[in-house]
């Protein structure tokens, strides 16, 4: 195949891996490290155009994207919480894991004590890649969550920082000096002065407007790619460092187009995660694949089973984190990408230092990679259940707007063992939630504050129900974002505007709740005429298949419904849906209905 053929057959694979592994719920990167061992070694029908030093460098590009992505994801209004944590473990953490990870290389896995120094090194890093979407999935309390998902991201780059040294120190014969810690020294002035410096200038230049908004996005992806490009010329691989202050810096700006150019940076990280999953396994051979033997599976399980427990438990004496964080911290550690392409880059390295079981690193690094994300994926939940760390299931309503209706809606849906949250920045909105015992959260919920003092881990739908019709649809386009914009509705807009050519546009506002027709003076007005809000079961013979059709004939407005495993659904004319047998619907109504 030609270069261009190869690059589709790459793309096409990783994005239908990716597409696969979400319709069957397992992590992206089980299914993509398959097929990437299948198009490569296996059957070779993918073979990279390109020498293996060019593709390490087209990889390195590509990591340092995903790592820029992931650090601006991290706030650093989350060290008030668990700072002292994400300092031991980035601190700490490295160090114990690379001293103890190579004395199990060298004395488990029969590594030379070369190459265990390198291998030591590449496996203190934990794959943020995977952490994030398995704390998704999983949806653990705030605190342990963000323990991990900063204990990921950070650590990333000083892994690969820390392997570079350690290649080094065991291949050139300057290593024996102080020399190569002077270049780990120098690494962590250009991620502060650099990375820091550039993500600063960037953002004062998105905030005046110095770029036009259209440009930003490519002008930030150009930015991360010089940036890690001049960073390696001054000190071998510390691009990754820097890139990731760089994120850390602009992700914590105030940026008024912040959300887009984070999405677009989501959008290219899934390209190329889904890419280098394919191209890295290319790489390999089958003789490469039978070079893993048992010893190599024995230092896998020391790794895990062994490595990581101690590392956390002792980093983490005396300090402030709850020993059930500690034993979920002590078990999860799936390893990702960057693993991969490190290994990819110094395996090939070592063995032309001499060093032949430099041949293994990246076999054993993927058989890693594939053990722990499928053990820890099947794992995390039951061990977090069983510590008492998981948020719940996420099955409830925020509302965003206090009202009488809105009040009894949330009391409704709590009756029947339901979620339920009302927002507002009016306290008089809140008093009577508050004297009907229902949670109440008084604030702004589009603000820093709010996102950081807000539990919703239990919530999986949005409301926006204020008497402001613009203010609904910013709600739930902003909340969107977090809860996907199925699940986030608002109350049909006034009926002045059902002129569909005078409404908002759909990719403007959220889903119409309930009926499409009603809004807030309309819930009101019939409230305070006696309406209420009612919870019945559909008999048998119910059309199910016209859910709101029958309700409105029976002379109600529908809400939603519950289904036999208890799981809320809000009904909306945008997105309707057919109850499940069994179900209990929901309904607003002047009396209690027979829906037969």
């Amino acid at each position: 195949m030609g270069i261009a053929t190869t690059l589709v057959v790459i793309l096409a694979a990783g994005l239908a891996s990716q597409v696969i592994a979400a319709r069957i719920r397992v992590p992206a990167i089980v299914v993509l490290i398959v097929v990437g061992l299948t198009l490569g070694p296996i059957t070779g029908l993918v073979k990279i155009p390109a020498a293996p030093a060019e593709v390490s460098e087209v990889v390195g590009l590509g990591v340092a994207v995903i790592l820029f992505e992931g650090a601006m994801g991290l706030k650093l209004t989350e060290l008030r919480r668990v700072g002292h944590g994400v300092g031991r473990l980035t601190i700490l953490g490295p160090p114990v894991a690379f001293v103890l990870g190579t004395f199990a290389a060298a004395a488990v896995g029969g590594f030379s004590a070369q190459t265990s120094v390198v291998l030591g090194a590449i496996l203190v890093v934990t794959g943020p890649t995977v952490i994030i979407p398995m704390l998704r999935q999983a949806n653990l309390k705030r605190d342990v969550a963000s323990l991990l998902k900063w204990e990921g991201i950070v650590n990333d780059p000083i892994g690969v920082l820390l392997a570079t040294i350690m290649f080094q120190a065991v291949t050139l014969s300057s290593g024996t000096n102080g020399g190569l810690w002077k270049g780990f020294g120098l690494a962590i002035l250009m991620a502060v002065v650099l990375g820091g410096g550039v993500g600063w200038i960037t953002a004062k230049a998105f905030q005046h407007g110095w770029i036009p908004t259209h440009l930003k996005s490519p002008t930030l992806l150009a930015l991360v790619l010089v940036v890690f490009s001049l960073a390696n010329m001054v000190q071998d691989e510390a691009g990754l460092l820097v890139v990731t202050a760089m994120g850390v810096v602009l992700g914590n700006a105030v940026l008024s187009d912040r959300e887009a150019l984070l999405s677009f940076k989501e959008s290219l990280t899934v390209v190329l995660l889904s890419a280098l999953f394919i191209i890295i396994p290319a790489e390999l051979s089958l003789a490469d694949i039978k070079l893993l033997d048992w010893r190599v599976v024995a230092f896998v399980l020391v790794l895990m089973f062994v490595v990581r427990p101690v590392t956390v438990l002792l980093v983490t004496i005396g300090a402030k984190i709850p020993r059930s964080d500690r034993l979920l911290m002590a078990w999860i550690a799936p390893r990702g990408i960057v693993a991969a392409a490190t290994a990819g880059v110094f395996g090939p390295a070592m063995v032309s230092a001499g060093f032949e079981d430099g041949r293994m690193l990246l076999p054993t690094v993927f058989f890693v990679i594939l053990v722990t994300v499928v053990v820890h994926s099947i794992t995390l939940k039951p061990w977090a259940r069983a510590l008492g760390l998981l948020a719940g299931v996420k099955n409830g309503l925020l509302i965003v707007g206090g009202s009488a209706w809105a009040t009894a809606l949330a009391a409704k849906l709590r009756e029947n063992s339901l979620g339920a949250l009302i927002a507002d920045n009016a306290y008089a909105k809140l008093q009577p939630a508050r004297m009907d015992n229902v949670p109440t959260y008084f604030g702004e919920v589009l603000s820093d504050k709010a996102e950081e003092e807000m539990d919703l881990a239990q919530l999986s739908y949005v409301l926006a129900a204020s008497d402001n019709d613009y203010y609904n649809a910013l709600v739930a386009r902003e909340l969107g974002r977090d809860f996907e914009y199925h699940r986030t509705f608002q109350l049909a807009t006034h009926v002045h505007s059902h002129n569909a050519g005078r409404q908002l546009g759909f990719g403007k506002r959220g889903s119409f709740a309930f009926d499409g027709l009603v809004d807030f003076a309309e819930m009101a007005r019939r409230y305070d005429a006696g309406w209420r809000f009612h919870v019945t079961k559909a008999g048998r013979e119910f059309p199910r298949e016209r859910f709101e059709a029958a309700v409105t004939e029976a002379g109600a407005v529908p809400i939603g419904a519950i289904d036999t495993q208890g799981l809320l659904r809000v009904y909306s004319p945008d997105q309707p849906f057919r109850p499940k047998r069994d179900s209990r619907l929901i309904y607003f109504a002047p009396r209690r209905l027979t829906l037969e």
